[in-house]
Order: structure tokens, then C-alpha cells, then sequence
């Protein structure tokens, strides 16, 4: 069939070799590129009038896939094969290359040659660019940073030979004068971070700027794959995650927890997702999980709560929880620096009993220096650590919080430092024994990772964890199952997210 040459050019497909390429620059594998296009009305790919546009330019696999679909799907339309090509390519898809090497590479994968005025072009066009255009752009500086993207000057103000990734698409107030038109599509890859220190150990994300970028060009429909992290905020992020998680906007949102199983051969901690955003059509969000081994769609709103909770069965074990509950550990557990003594306190020889850092232990502080406000000192205290798990970011993977070898529990009289909170302050060392045990299963610890997103636990992190009131022998998963009606399938789940208590040490 004659609509069947573009298959004929890819085999092997060169973009699947690119994909599985460790690199700054992550490229997008042709079925991810064919997952994403069909997440959009594919009426639309049955329209001449119909207009795409990809600002992040690498492969050209978007824009190569999207005219497979428009060759086909226009055949009625436009009979004339040759006719059907110059009409796609020269008035349907548009892109801006990310560098001078991608708008190369782009125009291969999609015009069959690297040069479209070229006699080997599918379509020919009067410049050597056609619509994949490549602008070498400047950062604009101020006090050492760029105004546009915040790239450091002292890494980026490069001589005129060198790449300066200053992105066209963001590196303008007025994005539209780019192509002069509108498009109904705006879909793509955008780089995902910069460096913004000399030393190159220190970046900040810019692909949040792409989508702020394409949705003022106002199109019908955005879709975006980047990384996950936005889920929990942070280093410029922020305002972008509290835009997105609230934005009714956002029909589908499709979450790859592993990176690898979105882009073999890179790996990047708290995995990606793409997403459509619906510029007429506001509505519930429906979420997937995917992962090799199971696909999990649920219809709801991000910002059902403060946080975002990633996984839906996980959401289903929250809702079903607090819905039993009245009161919450977030109440309980005490605020950073419980005691008014900060981490780097210069120990006394004598006074009241402290506990320092794990590595020193109990010492004393001044009795002058400490604050009980709360009236903390003369309870039986559970302190757990303010960094249960330091070194770890990457939630995906299971994780432990508590156990004995990094919790102690404090007699009435002692202290802590703010490397400890205080999870528990109770009358008699049987409760917090037992309150301890409460705190150490599986189905605690897990409630707590629904809201954690970086190695710093605080008391706001317990909020889905119910307050019993009061606490008396030994809690277990099996009981803690049975008393919320949690599933065979649900603690199978929890299970497989939560480490085993490990006795890595004691509370003396």
C-alpha cells in the first residue's frame, strides 16, 4: 500500500536505538511518542486543518509518528499521495530543535533528509530549516542568572562555538511570534534541568517552563512526558506541582514509578509520567500506574488532599482508613526541636539527661537551656529520628522508617536535641512500649510514606496515620488489617512498599 513507504524507511527503527541511549538528554522511544498521540481525539489525525507542534525537538519522533497516523488518515481527504506528504509536512507539523544536532536529526527522521530543500527530501521546501526550525539563542542575563530559564552565567556564557541551551521556546515573552500561527497540538520531550552552579553538582528544572510556555499559546490540547518529581514539589517546583495537581484541565495522568520501564537504559530517581491537559474540557483526571507487570486506572482529583498520593491503590487504603478515624498522629507528634536544642548544641557535663545524634548518644544539656513548653520531660517519650531515611529519594523502591536500631525511648527527666521528635509522650513506659509497636508495623509505616518526599520526616508527615487514643499491648499487621477492613490485595501491596524491622540496636 502506498501509504505504507514511511514503514518501509525505519527498519530498524534508529530512534529505538537512540532511546535506549544513557545521555543528558533523554529521548523519547517511538511506542512512548505513539502512547502519548493516543491519548488525544483521534479525529484529529483525520483533519486536514488539524496543526502540531513539538518545541522540544530531539528525534522527530513526534513529529514522524504524527505523520504516519496523518498519511493515513487523510487519504480520503487528499487521494494523492505526494500531494497528501507536501500537505502534512509543509502546513500540519511544526518543530523547534533543542539544538543545531536535533534539528539535524529531527529533519532526517521526518523529512528523510537532513537538508528539506534537498533533492532527497519526502517534501521539498525552499530553505534548508523547512518547519523544524533551529534558532541559536543567548540567555538573557541579570545578577549573574538568566531571566528566563535561571541558568548560571558562569556556566552558560559561552563562546560563540559552543552550545549555549538557551531554549527559542522559553527564552521569549512572546512564544507565538515564534511560527506566526496557532496549533491544536503541542506535544513533546522538554529537556529536563539545568546546571545553576559552576561546579555543575547543583541544577534546577526547566521542564515546568515548557508547559507554562505551550499553554500560552493557548492549544486545544498539551501533552508533555517528563519526570515524576513534580509530584512532591521542591527546588522550583512548587507553584508549578499546586498549578497542576488543581488544574481541572488535566484529563489523564499516566505515572511510570520505575524510569527505566519509560526510557531504557536511564535511570532517574522518582521515575515519569506524561499527561493531557484539555484546553475545553475540565473535568476528573484519570490517573493510571503503570509498571511491567500491572496497569492500575482510577478516575480522581489530584488534589483530593494536601498531598499528592501517588498510587491508587495506595489511595484507596488512605480513603478507606480516615474514613474510620477521628483524630490523626499529626496531632501527637511533636514540631522540630521539641526541647528548643538545636542539632549542633555544645554538650554539658552535667544537668539534664540528653540525647544527641545516634552516633553520640545520651549526654547531658543545661538545665538552663532547655524549653518543655509542651511538657515533654517528665513523660516516657518514643524519639524517632527527624531523618529516618537519609541518603534515600527514590520512593519506588521499599523503604523502612523505624526500627530499633534508630529510635529511643526516653525516660521522664530526658531530653533531645532536634535531630530527634518526639513521636509519643505518654504517662507510663507500658504505653509507650506499646505505642512503639503501634508505630513499628507495616501498615503505620506505610500511611506515613504517602506523605513523605524527601529523607525529612516532620509531624505533618503523620496525617493519615489514625491517633487510637490509647495504647495497650502489642500491635500487629494482622490486627491493624482486621480493625480497617484492609484486603488480602491491599496488604500484599503494603507489604511489598515496606521493609521488615531490622534490630539494628537498642534504647540504652
Amino acid at each position: 500500500m502506498e501509504t505504507d513507504f514511511y514503514s518501509g524507511v525505519y527498519n530498524p527503527d534508529v530512534l529505538s536505538c537512540i532511546a535506549n541511549l544513557s545521555n543528558d538528554e533523554v529521548f523519547t522511544p517511538p511506542e512512548i511518542a505513539n502512547a502519548m498521540l493516543d491519548l488525544l481525539p483521534q479525529e484529529l489525525f483525520l483533519s486536514p486543518d488539524t496543526t502540531f507542534l513539538d518545541p522540544a525537538c530531539k528525534s522527530g519522533v513526534f513529529l514522524r509518528e504524527i505523520a504516519k497516523r496523518l498519511l493515513i488518515g487523510l487519504e480520503g481527504a487528499i487521494p494523492d499521495l505526494q500531494e497528501r506528504i507536501d500537505h502534512i509536512f509543509q502546513k500540519q507539523l511544526y518543530g523547534i530543535a533543542i539544538t543545531e544536532m536535533t534539528s539535524l536529526l529531527s529533519r532526517r527522521s521526518t523529512y528523510c533528509s537532513k537538508y528539506p530543500n534537498s533533492k532527497y527530501s519526502v517534501s521539498t521546501f525552499a530553505d534548508a530549516q523547512g518547519n523544524i526550525r533551529f534558532k541559536r539563542t543567548l540567555h538573557k542575563w541579570k545578577d549573574g542568572r538568566c531571566v528566563f530559564c535561571g541558568a548560571s552565567q558562569s556556566q552558560y556564557d559561552r563562546d560563540a562555538a559552543l552550545e549555549t541551551h538557551a531554549y527559542e521556546f522559553i527564552h521569549t515573552v512572546h512564544p507565538e511570534r515564534i511560527f506566526d500561527m496557532k496549533f491544536d497540538v503541542i506535544i513533546g520531550n522538554p529537556p529536563y534541568q539545568m546546571s545553576d552552579s559552576g561546579n555543575g553538582k547543583s541544577a534546577k528544572p526547566i521542564y515546568q517552563l515548557f508547559i507554562a510556555q505551550a499553554q500560552k499559546l493557548n492549544p486545544r490540547y498539551l501533552t508533555m512526558v517528563i519526570p515524576s518529581r513534580w509530584f512532591s514539589g521542591g527546588k522550583g517546583l512548587d507553584a508549578f506541582r499546586k498549578s497542576m495537581l488543581s488544574d481541572r484541565h488535566i484529563r489523564k495522568l499516566v505515572d511510570y514509578e520505575n524510569f527505566r520501564d519509560i526510557f531504557p537504559g536511564v535511570d532517574l530517581a522518582g521515575g515519569a509520567c506524561y499527561f493531557l491537559w484539555c484546553r475545553d474540557s475540565e473535568g476528573i483526571c484519570e490517573v493510571t500506574n503503570f509498571s511491567k507487570e500491572s496497569l492500575y486506572v482510577v478516575e480522581r482529583y489530584m488534589d483530593e488532599y494536601n498531598v499528592f498520593i501517588r498510587q491508587n491503590l495506595a489511595l484507596q487504603i488512605v480513603r478507606k482508613v480516615k474514613k474510620q478515624s477521628a483524630s490523626f498522629l499529626d496531632s501527637r507528634v511533636s514540631a522540630r526541636k521539641p526541647f528548643g536544642i538545636p542539632t549542633n548544641y555544645q554538650q554539658a557535663t552535667s544537668g539534664t539527661p540528653c540525647w544527641f545524634i545516634q552516633r553520640i548518644g545520651r549526654r547531658f544539656a543545661d538545665t538552663k537551656d532547655v524549653i518543655d513548653t509542651k511538657g515533654y520531660l517528665m513523660k516516657w517519650k518514643l524519639l524517632v529520628p527527624k531523618a529516618p531515611i537519609a541518603g534515600q529519594t527514590d520512593f519506588s523502591k521499599p523503604v523502612g522508617f523505624y526500627y530499633d536500631g534508630n529510635t529511643r525511648i526516653a525516660k521522664p527527666g530526658e531530653c533531645c536535641t532536634e535531630s530527634w521528635i518526639i513521636a509519643g509522650a505518654f504517662n507510663t513506659e507500658a504505653e509507650v512500649v506499646s505505642y512503639k509497636s503501634y508505630l513499628f508495623t507495616k501498615v503505620v509505616r506505610f500511611l506515613l510514606l504517602q506523605t513523605v518526599v524527601s529523607q525529612d520526616v516532620t509531624k505533618k508527615n503523620f496525617c493519615f496515620i489514625p491517633d487510637l487514643g490509647e495504647y495497650c499491648g502489642e500491635y500487629t499487621d494482622e490486627m491493624l488489617c482486621t480493625k480497617w477492613g484492609i484486603s488480602a490485595d491491599e496488604w500484599k501491596f503494603i507489604d511489598s512498599r515496606i521493609t521488615s524491622i531490622g534490630n539494628g540496636g537498642s534504647d540504652e
